[in-house]
């Protein structure tokens, strides 16, 4: 066989830098903990957030020294970036967070292929739409819905289908 195939590209999509792709999700954590650290007003809601997190408390839990740890720190797995996001939606409850797009996106990628199945039935065949940030997940149906009603359904923080009206809950 010939070594032509070498340089057919392998899809037909535009071309882009992608330089920045990694696996090293320490950035993205370290945003999450600074989106946290406002909305934990007390030493408690602190320390619960850091444990929901996975991250670990000292006796005077601060941010800030987390947030240093994280960045000088190994690299982040992108299921501890998950377990943070959640962390964070369950802290924020109904008051407003600044996800990046990337963030929101890579944590309900994660999350989506380990719904529970009867999640994963309410959302079979249609795509999930971020209409705030930009993303898509899966082939179907488009069901638009803000990233973070996305989010808290398939990190299982809701009940209702995103996309659908009220009544539609599992």
């Amino acid at each position: 066989m010939s070594d032509v195939s070498r340089h057919l590209p392998l899809s037909n999509r535009e071309r882009v830098d992608e330089a920045g792709v990694t696996g090293d999700w320490r950035t993205a954590l370290a945003e999450v903990v600074r989106l946290a650290a406002p909305l934990a007003r007390t030493a408690d809601e602190r320390v619960a957030f850091l444990g929901a997190a996975g991250l670990p408390a000292s006796d005077d839990p601060g941010f800030a020294d987390v947030v240093e740890a994280i960045l000088a720190g190994r690299r982040v797995r992108i299921r501890s970036l998950v377990a943070a996001t959640r962390a964070l939606l369950e802290l924020a409850g109904d008051r407003p967070i600044a996800l990046s797009a990337t963030t929101s996106g890579a944590v309900a990628l994660y999350a989506v292929t380990r719904m529970s199945f009867d999640r994963r039935a309410a959302v079979a065949g249609s795509s999930l739409r971020a209409s705030d940030d930009g993303w898509t997940l899966g082939r179907g149906t488009v069901r638009s819905a803000p990233a973070r009603d996305i989010l808290e359904f398939v990190l299982g923080l809701r009940d209702q289908v995103p996309g659908t009206s009220a009544a539609r809950e599992l």
